[in-house]
């Protein structure tokens, strides 16, 4: 079928445009998680919104699944292809259609990068506040489908708060717009963060921000991190909202040192670094609020520039891709606890680490609680992956156990879709199901992610009596 399918594919799009070598299909077997691995059937990357319509139609022709990938920075296996399905790559469709700075707006397509988009009117005063560490390379396309965040979300929120409408391309092929004015319900907020479920983003209309008049960037060394969670806490407390506030310890500032020598101060067992924005006058005040709160730590070094600024940002935004000098592989997580919950969860983790001989690099979003714990590994080694994996897992359970969430925003995918019954009852899964039915009854959309067991579309909802025909077949896994 994929065969046939592959020729009515070429009739659509141009030659180099569909790829069926296996070596070339090699490269898209994974997203940013590369624990997760397998070759899509056939890959095809599309000039235009018109062409992915057409893919998707032919896909619905014939029955066949189909996934969209941006960059592929993606950290939950959202982009992971079907062997048995289509990869639609949108990497080639980045182009900034228009800059409405009367209106604060952007329109761009799938490919264009985050940093793009400030890049472009960076020079009259604007940006775009979300800025995942991977902003130099992740897309807008996948930015929408993850929900992303960033340094920067404690204050500006996610890229929800940042969309003002999506034209999408609907599971049936129909080209639609979603937008923020439409009246009746929110289909533009169900879309994103639909993790490619519920269509494929071709055109996003973005909202621009005024550049703060004042930014002032602070990195504290503590000689703990549960000093370092108390520092954050005290912060909020105080009523101050900063723009970021973010932390890294020891072996986090040890693999970003060996990757881009940021230069973080010595023997330092938490950095946490600060970034105030907004008018002048409270910036100033602020940070003098700031610095008695952190009169803890045993350095506190302030930026004097746009360059310092950046070289105090280096090691933070460097920090997943560094590990690999310290690592042969790791797992990244997601989750997410309340702010007051720091210093006990990251506690739990280090006796995980110890327990199972697996280190754990910490990461973290502190402002809101979003932790990227960094399960390190050799996967040389015979059952270190499996061991890591262990890790991983007990590190989500730690963030329901304390209230909070399985994923702040990385997404779901595949790689965390098992752990969904343990935040949601079957009716809320069976609910979510409904939504994800009407907009795509049979299911070939990125199918296999965000939920533990398919169900087929027109199901009764309730407690399934027996094997799922689609796990029967060997078409879905359950877990």
């Amino acid at each position: 079928m994929l065969e046939t399918l592959t020729a009515a594919l070429r009739s659509l799009l141009p030659h180099d445009s569909v790829i069926t070598d296996p070596v070339r299909l090699r490269t898209y077997e994974c997203d940013g998680l590369t624990y997760h691995r397998a070759t899509p059937g056939v890959v095809v990357l599309p000039d235009t919104a018109e062409q992915v319509a057409r893919v998707v139609r032919v896909c619905n022709d014939f029955g066949v699944p189909f996934v969209a990938r941006g960059s592929g920075t993606g950290l939950s296996g959202g982009a992971l292809p079907r062997e048995d399905g289509v990869l639609i790559v949108t990497s080639k469709m980045r182009r900034i259609l228009e800059i409405d700075l009367d209106n604060r707006r952007a329109v761009v397509e799938p490919g264009v990068t985050n940093l793009a988009i400030t890049e472009a009117v960076r020079d009259r005063g604007y940006y775009y506040a979300p800025d995942p560490s991977s902003q130099q390379v992740c897309s807008i396309g996948g930015n929408v489908a993850e929900n992303s965040g960033g340094a920067h979300c404690l204050k500006y929120g996610f890229t929800v708060n940042h969309v003002e409408a999506c034209e999408i391309v609907t599971p049936d092929g129909d080209l639609v717009t979603l937008d923020r004015m439409d009246p009746g319900y929110d289909l533009l907020g169900a879309f994103i963060g639909s993790e490619g479920t519920l269509g494929i983003a071709t055109k996003i209309t973005v909202r621009l921000s005024r550049a703060p008049e004042a930014v002032t960037t602070v990195l504290a060394a503590f000689e703990s991190i549960e000093q370092g969670g108390q520092a954050v806490s005290a912060i909020i407390g105080a009523g101050i909202v900063p723009a970021a506030i973010e932390m890294m310890d020891a072996l986090a500032i040890e693999a970003a040192e060996a990757a881009v020598a940021c230069r973080y101060p010595e023997g330092a067992g938490a950095v946490l670094i600060v970034e105030l924005d907004g008018p002048r006058a409270e910036v100033d005040e602020q940070f003098a609020r700031l610095t008695e709160i952190c009169s803890g730590a045993f350095e506190l070094r302030v930026a004097a520039g746009a360059a310092e600024r950046a070289a105090i940002w280096k090691g933070r935004k460097s920090a997943f891709a560094a590990v690999g000098r310290i690592s042969p592989a790791y797992i990244v997580q997601d989750g997410v606890v309340p702010r007051t919950s720091l210093p006990g969860v990251l506690a739990a983790i280090d006796r995980l680490s110890h327990e199972h001989g697996i280190r754990v690099a910490n990461v973290f979003h502190a402002g809101d609680g979003n932790l990227h714990p960094l399960v390190l590994f050799d996967d040389a080694e015979p059952g270190a992956g499996e061991r890591a994996e262990v890790v991983s897992g007990a590190i989500l359970d730690l963030c329901i156990e304390h209230g909070g969430s399985i994923t702040g925003e990385h997404g779901v995918g595949v790689d965390k879709s098992r752990y969904m019954p343990k935040m949601f009852s079957a009716d809320d899964l069976d609910t979510m199901q409904l939504v994800r039915c009407a907009f795509d009854p049979r299911g070939l959309s990125n199918p296999g992610k965000v939920f533990p067991t398919p169900r087929l579309c027109g199901e009764v909802p309730g407690v399934r009596k027996g094997v799922h025909p689609l796990v029967e077949s060997g078409k879905a896994e359950q877990f």
